[in-house]
């Protein structure tokens, strides 16, 4: 055996000696964690089941983050955090929404120029769809300037009818009402439409047309539910907060991070300008709303419920709920339709899927939209269970990391186990400690499963 060969031999024994010595020590370190957490639950069951009731919605809140962040990171391969200012503008854009309000009008943050912005944004990506979607179709049939205006007829509705809902939140449920209610007719209509070509064996389809009635009209009584209900504009501002987080998130991927991904050929400098985006963010935050602390309207769910000793409010356990049907949202999306196969066909190769015909870049920004709507309904629910504040993002997007990385990075089902158990873990961990430990105990986790376990509890295969 020569030397070079003798040199390999030693090098491939220390790194199995090492390895060994890594898992026995994992494993002595896990023992004796499982060990602690079970002789507490035994010495008091009640408080084990207080922590378990107060890390599980803190938890949910890790596994929506983690899983925006997931969708997105096995999609396009770089860390994106922008998603962190996604949580941030979800609870705030609740709190810009409503504070008129639930303060009494000492607090009104509502200003023309934030109007504005985010209705122009909401309406470039309007403008954005329409030219993607059939530009194609009608250049041969119109002329270029006859196409623009037919483009620039809606995008400017959409943009002067976002600034509206902007502008009088006082009245959101007035005017989401029509919106509301021809969602409802067009999501009944279509399953209707498809109960019935199922139950007639696909024969009949002339009486299809005999559904628009009864959708029209189940929308329409919906949206005037909606119009006479005041009570309603908290949770509409959820849904608005999060299309405006969404839109945001694609703004930013079809007008910067394209170009970016084209000439830049690193992850490091995408992760860099995310970066610059999230400060950016958060420092017009706090201009706008001051660095101070401030609570979110009281949402239903408020009453707290006591089981087996240990107490749990109902708003809690409605965000145990969030996230696992976003979860199973997701694995539908991904799993049963073309959508999803051409996510994962691009994060298989992007370019082999070009190559296919795949329109990478708008199923990609799609992804970037649905993940952002993940982190701010994640930013949301935190906001009403405890207070937002301008730095709130920063924290939420290095915890959906966390979750990632414990659950098993890229993967899905990973993310959400890792997102419970981050939340379980940082209960159990200030025990027999003051509060202010809990992110300390998150970091020492990543810590430990970054020396230890770094493809995760569910490696991504």
């Amino acid at each position: 055996m020569s030397l070079a060969q003798l040199k390999v031999a030693a090098l491939s024994s220390a790194l199995r000696i090492q390895e060994h010595h890594s898992r026995a020590l994992a494993t002595t370190l896990t023992t004796a964690v499982v060990a602690y957490v079970i002789w507490k639950i035994v010495q008091s069951p009640e408080q084990a089941l207080q922590f378990a009731f107060n890390g599980l919605p803190v938890g949910a809140v890790y596994a929506l983050l983690a899983l925006g962040f997931t969708l997105v990171y096995s999609t396009v391969w770089f860390f994106d955090l922008y998603y962190g200012a996604a949580a941030a503008l979800g609870a705030y854009g609740v709190f810009y929404l409503r504070s008129q309000d639930f303060l009494g009008g000492r607090y009104d943050v509502n200003s023309h120029f934030v109007n504005i912005v985010f209705a122009a944004v909401v309406a470039g990506v309007v403008a954005w769809a329409l030219h993607e979607n059939f530009h194609s179709r009608l250049r041969s049939r119109f002329r270029p300037k006859v196409l623009l205006a037919l483009g620039a007829l809606p995008t400017g509705a959409v943009g002067v009818y976002m600034w509206l809902v902007l502008a009088n939140p006082s009245s959101l449920n007035a005017l989401l009402s029509p919106v509301i209610g021809v969602s409802v007719a067009a999501v009944a209509f279509w399953a209707l439409q498809r109960a019935h070509r199922r139950l007639s064996f696909g024969r009949g389809r002339s009486a299809i047309v005999a559904l628009v009635p009864a959708a029209a009209a189940l929308g329409a009584y919906c949206g005037f539910l909606v119009a006479v209900t005041p009570e309603s504009k908290l949770y509409l501002g959820w849904g608005v907060s999060c299309l405006l987080a969404g839109a945001v998130s694609l703004a930013l991927y079809r007008g910067l991070y394209v170009y970016m991904r084209l000439r830049a050929k690193s992850p490091l400098i995408m992760l860099v300008a995310s970066l610059g985006i999230l400060l950016a963010i958060t420092a017009i935050i706090t201009i706008i709303f001051r660095a101070a602390p401030r609570p979110l309207p009281e949402a239903f769910g408020s009453d707290v419920w006591t089981i087996a000793g240990a107490n749990i409010k109902g708003f809690n356990v409605f965000a145990i709920g969030v996230a696992l049907a976003g979860f199973a949202g997701l694995l539908v999306l991904l799993k049963r339709t073309a959508f999803g196969t051409a996510v994962r066909a691009i994060g298989d190769d992007e370019e082999v899927s070009k190559v296919v015909g795949i329109n990478t870049t708008v199923v990609v920004a799609v992804v970037f939209f649905i993940g952002a709507m993940f982190a701010a309904l994640a930013g949301i629910l935190s906001g009403h269970d405890t207070a937002i504040q301008p730095r709130m993002g920063l924290l939420l997007l290095l915890k959906g990391w966390i979750a990632s990385v414990i659950g098993g990075i890229g993967n899905l089902h990973g993310a959400i186990i890792g997102g419970f158990a981050l939340g379980m873990i940082e209960q159990f961990g200030i025990w027999d400690l003051a509060g202010e430990w809990k992110d300390v105990i998150s970091f020492v986790v990543l810590i430990v499963f970054l020396s230890f376990w770094p493809q995760g509890l569910l490696p991504r295969r």
